[in-house]
């Protein structure tokens, strides 16, 4: 039996660092090829030796698929195409091509320009890998080769993100990346039509959460931003360049209009232009409103929102600042952290899930004091406030996905392992798939049972849709669209260029084959006690009870006839008694059932 075999080499029980090594068919692939934000050492990648210690990555690799362009999920790309040689083809959609490298240039700037740090992929590394990225549109099947196809489906989240099945002959796999199943103020939800895969790998970060109504956390986080500002305080809201950023831009520029608000509110600089030039030339990728308001009134471009200038960071007046990252693990949003966090006027809003090791992770735990890289102690007296406008699936919409696509198995990845482990349970519960959650290096091999399609001859679908009409008793009725799947018997012929399933009788002709007939022979004794004919009219009785439907009949000798089950009364060769039942091979269901009654009645249980 073929089976599929899933490695992950990130994102195993944990959130970050998300690369799922995949052989389905003899093909290999890999699904997103991300950093951990949590670590700054060799950990922030995946070990990418697992793959092969040996021999060309390109060799043994048909080809990589990033989901989209957080980091987490492409952080590791050009290390992995220009410093681990991988020259094979790599997989995205458009507006994710168009925006992963100036993400992967900021983080390079951080990380090599800031902190100093060697070993790391250069900026024309950057361009080297995004020359061997072939871009892919929404619906559109790409063949990788002769066998391996991929097909993209919209997952809202981020623009551009996108959920990708991957098939190599009747096996499949559906990977999907982030996803978000709720439309947002800027985005679609996600949709997949009913694939059936043999596997679906989906994220679960939000495992055991069910969100609140989007409105109230709506109204709540206004309601904090407009306190905290009016009382002289700071509000800094940690973010990503795209995706949340401009959902809540979106919402504080309405707010600020109607309110009439004159605190200023500021986006990290060159971000909001990036940004809004995206929205612009992706425009087809964000939400229908949008869409269809964008030539009238552009809903990226702010009046009240203004780029930042570092210079403001000492500024004693009240303010609402964006600030890139958003798990506060560097960058300017940390060096605004560092400045306000003493202060207990200000207030930061972390609108995201925060991975393990971030500063922002050990705020919202609660730690009042936080210690740097650098050694250095902040103390934290401004308000922390956790509110979630993730664009991931919390557990309602991960469940929804699932059953949405029907798969014959499930693997939970990008998620906390006691989180994980209580959803797969629910899965298991509710849905009645096998699922299963593998740690980082934990291989998982899943049986898949092998479909094979084949054309049925008109003749015989014509003979067993009669057939289904009689024994509905529908045969002057008009035929009804079967809902229901039905064993249909027939005889596979294959030769070089199709695989048929055709009546026995045409197969026969086909072939020049004789027909045989196989026929079943069941013996029951009579106890001496029972009179044989009174024995045959009481089955004959109970024959007509249990199928009132079917013509039973009963000759003059006594000998009992339902399809071609054949009941009489025999002597054998030792002079005993005998109920002898045979019946055909097509009637095997009735003559075991009539073999059972007859049993029960000998022995005086019936």
């Amino acid at each position: 039996m073929p089976e599929i075999k899933v490695v992950p080499l990130g994102a195993g029980q944990d959130v970050g660092r998300s690369c799922v090594l995949v052989t389905v068919g003899c093909k290999n692939i890999m699904f997103d090829c991300g950093m951990h934000m949590g670590y700054n050492d060799d950990r922030r990648f995946p070990d990418f030796t697992y793959i092969t210690r040996s021999g060309s990555l390109t060799q043994f690799l048909d080809c990589v698929i990033i989901s989209h362009f957080h980091l987490d999920h492409c952080g590791a790309l050009p290390y992995f195409s220009e410093m681990c040689k991988y020259d094979g083809p790599i997989y995205m959609t458009h507006p994710t091509k168009a925006i992963c490298p100036i993400l992967l240039e900021d983080y390079r700037k951080i990380t090599v320009d800031r902190k100093g740090e060697k070993n790391f992929f250069t900026s024309q590394m950057i361009k080297d890998c995004m020359k061997k990225v072939k871009a892919i549109n929404l619906h559109q099947t790409v063949k990788v080769d002769d066998e391996l196809e991929i097909k993209a489906y919209y997952a809202g989240h981020v623009l551009g993100a996108a959920m990708f099945l991957v098939k190599v002959g009747c096996e499949s796999v559906l990977y999907t990346g982030d996803y978000n199943m709720t439309p947002d103020r800027h985005l679609g939800a996600a949709w997949i039509d009913k694939c059936r895969p043999n596997l679906l790998i989906t994220e679960s970060t939000y495992a055991t959460t069910i969100r609140d109504s989007k409105r109230c956390r709506e109204r709540d986080f206004l309601t904090k931003v407009h306190e905290c500002v009016e009382k002289g305080g700071k509000v800094l809201i940690p973010v990503f360049a795209l995706g949340r950023a401009q959902e809540l831009c979106i919402l504080l520029e309405t707010y600020w209009d109607r309110m009439n608000l004159k605190v200023p509110i500021y986006f990290s600089t060159g971000l909001t232009e990036k940004a809004n030039h995206y929205y612009k030339l992706f425009i087809t990728w964000t939400n229908q409103k949008i869409r269809r308001t964008f030539v009238q009134h552009n809903m990226f471009e702010f009046k009240h929102i203004k780029p930042f200038d570092r210079a403001l960071i000492d500024n004693p007046n009240p303010m609402v600042v964006f600030a890139t990252p958003g798990m506060l693990h560097g960058g300017l949003s940390l060096q605004i952290f560092k400045k306000w966090a003493p202060d207990e006027k200000n207030m930061v809003i972390l609108p995201g899930y925060c991975v393990v090791g971030t500063v922002g992770h050990k705020i919202l735990s609660g730690q009042k004091t936080v210690e740097l890289e650098n050694k250095q102690i902040i103390d934290v007296k401004l308000a922390v406030e956790y509110m979630s406008f993730s664009a991931h699936a919390d557990a309602k919409g991960i469940m929804q996905l699932i059953k949405h696509a029907d798969p014959e198995n499930v693997m939970l990845v990008h998620g906390e392992a006691s989180k994980m482990a209580f959803l797969k349970q629910k899965i298991e519960q509710e849905i009645g798939v096998p699922c299963c959650m593998p740690k980082n290096g934990e291989t998982v091999k899943i049986k898949v049972s092998p479909e094979i399609a084949v054309d049925m001859s008109f003749e015989l679908c014509k003979h067993k849709q009669q057939a289904s009409l009689k024994s509905h008793g529908h045969e002057s009725k008009k035929p009804r669209l079967e809902t229901n799947p039905r064993i249909i018997e027939g005889v596979i012929i294959m030769d070089d260029n199709s695989t048929r399933l055709v009546d026995a009788k045409q197969a026969l002709q086909e072939l020049g084959m004789k027909s045989h007939s196989l026929n079943f022979r069941s013996t029951l004794i009579v106890p001496d006690t029972m009179e044989r004919h009174e024995l045959l009219r009481e089955l004959y009785s109970h024959l007509k009870s249990d199928f009132p439907k079917e013509d039973v009949l009963q000759s003059t000798d006594g000998s009992i006839k339902l399809h071609s089950v054949n009941i009489e009364c025999q002597i054998n060769d030792d002079s005993k008694a005998v109920v002898a039942i045979s019946w055909d091979y097509k009637d095997e269901n009735f003559g075991s059932s009539i073999v059972s009654i007859i049993q029960q009645k000998l022995t005086g249980k019936a």
